[in-house]
């Protein structure tokens, strides 16, 4: 897939510091970085285990850390560059038996608002697109109710879709969203308002 849009697949893993740099080694020069890894481990904090709190922190928080601490050299080099980090609306607003989920996703708007300012300078913007419910392998799972509930209280009254968020991130990567940095994108049919 990789090849017939003219790109280059690197498979690592992005949890790993060593693997997330060769990652972004081996991709070559980037004028765009986009860190979309996420898993849950749901439970109630009570019952939450250690690996479940450190599996979901490390994939999707600390990848965000290691990726992006690789390629802003050469970002702040050329004086350009875009990354869109993916948050959750669970990162905003939190949700229930997911205490890790929502720690990682917040922590991933903390984290892009500090690189914002640390790198604007250099002409280099971050941003986070904060999905909501979104039609992936992580909502299949979930009981029939407790989609309903999610559709129930989504003003436009559906999921989303992949290409949704992908159009959020297409448009943060894009020049017509050169002014912006620091920015959290709600991508939620309104749930989130």
């Amino acid at each position: 897939m990789a090849k017939e849009a003219g790109g280059r697949a690197v498979q690592a893993d992005v949890s790993n510091p060593e693997q997330a740099k060769r990652l972004v080694e081996e991709s070559g020069d980037l004028d765009i970085l986009v860190n979309n890894a996420g898993l849950t481990r749901d439970g109630v904090l009570a019952r939450m285990t250690d690996d479940d709190w450190r599996a979901v922190i490390e994939t999707n928080l600390s990848s965000v850390f290691y990726t992006c601490r690789a390629a802003t050299r050469g970002m702040m080099k050329k004086r350009a560059g875009s990354i869109v980090n993916i948050s959750s609306i669970v990162g905003v607003h939190g949700n229930w038996g997911q205490a890790n989920y929502g720690a990682s996703k917040a922590g991933i708007i903390g984290f892009t608002k500090s690189l914002a300012r640390e790198l604007g300078s250099r002409g280099v913007r971050a941003n986070v697109v904060a999905p909501g419910y979104v039609n992936t392998r992580l909502t299949d799972v979930l009981p029939e109710e407790a989609q309903q509930a999610m559709l129930s209280n989504t003003p436009l009254g559906r999921l989303g879709d992949p290409e949704d968020v992908a159009g959020a991130v297409r448009f943060l990567c894009s020049d017509e969203a050169s002014f912006i940095t620091g920015e959290v994108l709600l991508v939620d049919g309104g749930l989130g308002m």
